[in-house]
């Protein structure tokens, strides 16, 4: 298992590939899902030019742990992946990435949306935009 909060960019399916490779044997598992979140160019009808993602170091890593151990034991998942960047963005970026491995699509399936609504809806991070006359903090987490 592999949980990371990041300030520097990355590639997700490059990172989903080397993972794939290091840590799981192939034929140890039977499906995989996974989630790739991007910045948006838009948000609550205004053009969003770029955005500061913040969050509570240390506090952050144990949420997304606690999420990913709660997910391994309803799921019995084989593994799971979860990168988060924080920091400057802009369009188009990738933030977050969830991965999950199983032995059947289902769990897969549901652990992977599991985690990823209860990140984006409970998870310490906070948004600021920069938008073409202004920046605002966004207010709220997006429900789960």
């Amino acid at each position: 298992m592999l949980i990371e909060v990041r300030d520097e960019a990355f590639d997700p399916w490059q990172e989903l590939k080397d993972y794939e490779r290091k840590c799981l044997t192939k034929g140890s598992f039977g499906a995989s899902a996974n989630f790739v979140g991007t910045m948006r160019d838009f948000n609550e009808g205004n053009t969003v030019t770029s955005m500061t993602l913040e969050h509570y170091p240390g506090m952050t890593e144990q949420h997304l742990q606690t999420i990913a151990d709660q997910a391994t034991q309803t799921h019995n998942l084989l593994d799971v992946l979860i990168l988060h960047r924080v920091g400057p963005l802009q369009p188009g970026d990738p933030i977050v990435l969830v991965a999950v491995w199983s032995a059947h699509r289902a769990a897969a399936f549901n652990a992977c949306r599991e985690i990823m609504e209860n990140l984006k809806s409970k998870a310490p991070f906070w948004k600021k935009e920069n938008l073409a006359d202004g920046e605002r903090w966004v207010e709220s987490n997006t429900p789960g």
